[in-house]
């Protein structure tokens, strides 16, 4: 290989080696711990029998503060995100302000040990600095894809980093399980090791992302200096983008599908944890070893529908996906109380299709980007992935609140996929494309 081609070959491997660091917080810190475990401080907070929580004038059930908390972190976010892909790809800093995202959510991650008692309120507002700090710097890791891989290559590329990312995460959290499961030989009490588990999580992280960020090269914006946007003018910018890209109703329309559907996967993956503790009475240990299993799965099944994606197009794979998502569900809704394997059986199934759409709806979004704009749109990217998953999470926490079952929580979701699935189909992919001013690959 020449040197621009081990250049290249470097770098791919420090994203890579980012998604092996990066995926502990969603996996051991959203997917697993930190929703039960702040549920219960916020019994503590409550006490008595009721456990309503009395918070700036208003009584909300202590089982509804963690959905409101992870509200509250996507409206943050929808907020600052497309800001900072503007900013990275006007500086062309974009490994410093990775750099600077990581630190944020590392140091959070940390002080999540330091979570214990009943304060509810020091653990919510950690939670917002951590998943900030996650979500920034998944905008500035994103935005390097276009520049790692030629079109027809990004299918395979973005599989590759989520099944990357899902391997580190089980590795991670098979640790956190066997301190878990053996707390009591370990001299720990239950709360203790989740709160070790939560604060691993940023140790990982800190270890594997800094080695990554490392290869790194300092930007990714393919415009000259001189063609970039000036300083000073962020919010203009954000304005000028977001009329480009309602000019290209075609990207529009992938934008808006892929923020339904993938609000339904955000709150499934927020949600299921809590769900399998509260409603279907698993114990915590159940839910760490399923959702283990559906990291290894996801490995292989981000590869396994990368493989189907170049045998039979990138939109019919991920329509493919959402249609098992609606039957997943609807299985959900009707499962038992204590069936673990019930619970094993679905979550080895949602790892067959989670790495797969998402890494695919990422490579499909980084066709329609305009050169030198790579940061800038992935900000919007991740406020439709995260900054807008308010909707998601608000409707499971009314639902709670409002009639505190979970079960029509679960099934509500359902909406998110069928709206996506309905919006996907009206895209003229080849058309968003061309448009953006970008080659269109063989297959899609």
């Amino acid at each position: 290989p020449d040197p621009a081609q081990l250049a290249q070959l470097s770098r791919r491997k420090g994203w890579y080696r980012y998604a092996w660091g990066a995926h502990a917080f969603p996996t051991t810190v959203t997917a697993v711990f930190l929703g039960p475990y702040l549920t219960d401080i916020a019994r503590n907070a409550a006490g008595g029998d009721n456990h309503y929580l009395h918070l700036a004038g208003l009584s909300i059930r202590a089982e509804s503060f963690y959905p409101f908390a992870v509200t509250a972190a996507a409206l943050l976010q929808a907020a600052i995100l497309p800001l900072v892909g503007a900013a990275a790809d006007r500086s062309g800093r974009t490994r410093g302000m990775l750099a600077g995202a990581m630190t944020l959510g590392v140091v959070a991650s940390l002080l999540f040990y330091t979570v214990t008692g009943g304060a509810y309120l020091w653990g919510g507002a950690l939670f917002l600095a951590a998943s900030l700090g996650y979500s920034t710097a998944n905008v500035l890791a994103n935005g390097y894809l276009p520049t790692l891989a030629a079109p027809d290559e990004r299918d395979a590329i973005s599989s590759k980093g989520w099944a990357v990312g899902y391997l580190g995460g089980a590795v991670l959290l098979t640790v956190n399980l066997v301190i878990y499961t053996a707390h009591s030989a370990l001299g720990l009490s239950q709360s203790h090791a989740a709160r070790v588990a939560l604060a691993s999580a940023g140790l990982w992280w800190l270890v594997f992302g800094t080695a990554g960020v490392r290869r790194l090269t300092a930007g990714t914006s393919q415009l000259p200096k001189a063609q970039r946007p000036e300083s000073g003018t962020g919010y203009r910018q954000l304005g000028r983008t977001l009329a480009a890209l309602s000019r290209n109703r075609n990207a529009l329309l992938f934008l808006l599908a892929y923020m339904a559907y993938n609000e339904g996967v955000q709150t499934v993956i927020s949600f299921a944890s809590t769900y399998g503790t509260k409603q279907l009475d698993l114990g915590q240990s159940v839910m760490a070893s399923a959702i283990l299993v559906v990291q290894f799965v996801a490995f292989g099944g981000a590869l396994w529908m990368g493989r189907l994606a170049a045998r039979h197009g990138t939109r019919r794979t991920i329509s493919g996906s959402l249609v098992v998502w609606i039957v997943l569900l609807a299985a959900a809704f009707t499962m038992t109380k204590h069936a673990a394997w019930q619970f094993y059986l679905l979550g080895c199934a949602i790892g067959l299709v989670l790495g797969g759409t998402q890494a695919l709806s990422r490579s499909l979004f980084a066709q329609i980007i305009p050169a030198g704009q790579e940061s800038e749109y992935f900000g919007l990217y991740e406020v439709s992935q995260n900054g807008v998953a308010w909707i998601g999470s608000l409707t499971v926490a009314l639902a709670i609140q409002f009639t505190g079952s979970y079960r029509l929580a679960i099934i509500s979701l359902v909406a998110f996929f069928a709206l996506g699935l309905v919006l996907l189909a009206r895209t003229d992919l080849r058309t968003a494309i061309r448009t953006a001013g970008n080659p269109v690959p063989e297959r899609l």
